[in-house]
């Protein structure tokens, strides 16, 4: 007993990203596991002597780091997880390139990181290019860089008052709870395994869950299994090429949609955190704005919809009809999510009417995006309701300028500067946005393709490349420096910008 509990100390000791690094080492023994199934032996040997390889590194690490004690610094755990998305592709990547010997490193490590920041842009634009076995590879990535968000939610951007907790806390965005002054340091390994043991649980089970009902509606078992975790993970990813003109049915498609729903606020499925009001999911704001969205921008595009055949002398049967209003509740959900999964009846909408529907509004609802403390990106929900909020109270004044605030629940969960908070984080994304647009307009890009493919990437809705613009955008074709320039734009939109700052200010690794 003596033993293991002399083994769990030495493992809280060890660097947050060895652990990281060693938990997807391990992991690869699932692909190389199927691949033996499917025949697919040069994939096998590849994730197999990969993953051995991590661990055998992962070990050695972990021997010369025994007996020492690490620094718990505040901002420690921060630059664990921003390495972790930014360096740990590369080791991904390794497996990834052997298995498809006939593309490039930068490739590969393009799709890697694409896969881990949940982003789930291809840059193979034939799905047939690769193996089941690398897209279960792409699919498990995305689905574990997802967890890693929900876990380091609570046990890294809460305590730091980032990733959207900056609206509700008391304490300035990137500094350590102040708590701490009072009750000591918390081990941050401590609090991650706590968390991990609370969520992943939970995770797992929503997944198994969306892979049984997948394929009771008669999915194959890996594209029901990829199509799950792609939804828990808000990536996107598909061995199909999409969710569009792949066959998937309506059943399929509504239970998507209702584990899509986890994304749009963490009181879905925990209270671990400070956002959990007292009155639950039905006084969430998050929920009930996303709720709001989901069902107004469908009605409004039914309405154009219907117009537009109205306009044309088409026929409006009612199955036509309730299949065009479907395919838009669906893809809105989807990419409010920033999923990017499309409904195979998106197409029979825009036909119904006559009228082709603006890819805008795909990029509007995804730089909106899900929860705070969720696998979703964009700036959240909850950072538009402070500024929905701040804005009804300045109008509220302009008639009764001598009026008393009375903030019932939703209204008590934002801090006094939360809106003004939340109006610098939506300028740094807007600097960010145009920034990276710039930059790959610089190195050749179409400023159309360039600005579909910078909110793409830094809202982490990869799908949106193929579907905001006029025509599907050919990542591979991008020079290195365009590809480059993305891959910091994924990073940036899945650690925010406010994390990167806090990151860069030398006063807080004092803490």
């Amino acid at each position: 007993m003596r033993r293991k509990s002399t083994i769990r100390q030495e493992i809280l000791q060890l660097p947050l990203f060895l652990l990281i690094f060693g938990l997807f080492c391990a992991s690869m023994i699932i692909p190389a596991f199927y691949a033996v199934v499917t025949r697919d032996l040069l994939a096998s040997r590849a994730f197999l002597y990969s993953g051995l390889l991590g661990l055998v590194v992962f070990a050695l690490i972990a021997i010369a780091h025994s007996g020492r004690k690490t620094r718990h610094g505040a901002l420690g755990p921060l630059l664990s997880l921003f390495s972790s998305f930014l360096v740990l592709p590369v080791i991904l990547s390794i497996p990834f390139l052997e298995a498809l010997p006939t593309t490039r490193f930068i490739n590969a490590y393009f799709d890697m990181v694409s896969a881990i920041t949940t982003t789930g842009a291809s840059i193979f634009d034939d799905p047939g290019r690769l193996s089941d076995t690398l897209h279960l590879w792409r699919a498990q990535v995305a689905w574990m860089g997802g967890l890693l968000m929900w876990i380091a939610a609570s046990a890294i951007l809460a305590p730091l008052h980032l990733g959207g907790f900056e609206v509700t806390s008391q304490a300035e965005p990137g500094n350590p709870d102040a708590r701490r002054a009072t009750t000591g340091p918390i081990n941050p390994r401590l609090r991650l395994l706590r968390s991990a043991g609370a969520l992943v649980p939970t995770y797992l089970a929503l997944t198994l869950t969306l892979w049984l009902l997948l394929l009771a509606n008669g999915d194959r078992s890996l594209v029901a299994l990829c199509h799950a975790m792609s939804v828990m993970a808000t990536s996107g990813i598909s061995p199909l090429g999409g969710t569009h003109d792949t066959g998937v049915g309506f059943g399929a498609e509504a239970v998507m949609m209702l584990f899509m729903l986890f994304a749009l606020s963490r009181l879905t499925f925990s209270k671990d955190t400070v956002t959990a009001t007292q009155g639950g999911l039905i006084t969430d704001p998050e929920f009930r704005m996303g709720l709001a969205l989901i069902i107004g921008v469908p009605l409004l595009l039914f309405a154009r919809h219907f117009l537009g055949a109205f306009d044309v002398s088409a026929s409006a049967e009612p199955q036509e009809s309730g299949s065009a209003l479907w395919g838009a509740i669906f893809t809105v959900t989807s990419f409010l999510t920033t999923t990017g999964f499309v409904s195979s009846s998106w197409g029979q909408a825009q036909s119904w009417s006559g009228l082709q529907t603006p890819g805008l509004i795909l990029m509007g609802l995804a730089l909106i995006g899900g929860g705070v403390a969720t696998t979703a990106g964009g700036v959240k929900l909850l950072r538009v309701f402070a500024l929905y909020r701040n804005g009804a109270r300045e109008l509220e004044r302009l008639v009764h300028p001598n009026s008393v605030s009375g903030a019932g629940a939703t209204g008590r969960r934002l801090q006094s500067n939360g809106a003004f908070i939340a109006w610098i984080f939506f300028m740094l994304f807007a600097i960010s946005l145009a920034g990276v647009t710039l930059l790959l307009t610089f190195v050749g890009a179409p400023f159309e393709d360039a600005l579909v493919m910078s909110v793409a990437t830094l809202s982490t809705t990869g799908p949106l490349i193929e579907f905001a613009a006029d025509a599907p955008i050919e990542l591979i074709q991008l020079g290195d420096a365009a590809k480059m320039i993305l891959i910091g734009a994924m990073v940036l939109g899945r650690l925010e910008t406010l994390a990167i700052i806090a990151l860069l200010t030398p006063d807080l690794w004092r803490a």
